[in-house]
C-alpha cells in the first residue's frame, strides 16, 4: 500500500519538484557562478558531461523523497490513530489487591487466596 501511493504521488509531485529546482534553486546558484548549476560541464578526453545536470536531478530526487516521506509519515499516524480506537476495550481481568494473582473482572472473591474483592 505504502509503495503503490508513494508511486502515485511521486508522479504528481514530480513537476513540481522538477519546477522548483528549475526555475529556483538552480537561478539561486546561478548567483554565485555563470549560466546556473546546469551549465557546469567536465571535459574528460573531448567528452562532456554535465555534472550540473546530474546534481539538479540528485536535488530533484532530494525533495521529492523528502515529500513522500512526510506524506507516509502522516498517512501511518492516521491509521494507527484509527487502530488504537478500535483496540481500546474493556478490560477482562483485574489483579487481587491481596494476593496480587490476576482474577476476572466480575468476580467478588479472589479464587487463589479466597479474600474478599467488592469494590
Amino acid at each position: 500500500m505504502d509503495m503503490a501511493i508513494g508511486v502515485i504521488i511521486g508522479g504528481a509531485f514530480a513537476s513540481i519538484i522538477s519546477a522548483l529546482t528549475d526555475y529556483i534553486i538552480n537561478p539561486i546558484i546561478g548567483c554565485f557562478a555563470t549560466g546556473g548549476l546546469e551549465g557546469w560541464t567536465i571535459t574528460i578526453w573531448k567528452a562532456e558531461l554535465g555534472i550540473g545536470a546530474f546534481i539538479m536531478a540528485i536535488i530533484n530526487f532530494i525533495i521529492l523523497a523528502f515529500v513522500l516521506f512526510l506524506m507516509l509519515k502522516a498517512m501511518n499516524k492516521l491509521l494507527n490513530a484509527r487502530k488504537k480506537k478500535e483496540e481500546e476495550t474493556e478490560p477482562l481481568t483485574k489483579k487481587c489487591p491481596l494476593c496480587c494473582s490476576e482474577i476476572d473482572i466480575k468476580a467478588i472473591k479472589c479464587p487463589c487466596c479466597t479474600g474478599d474483592i467488592r469494590e
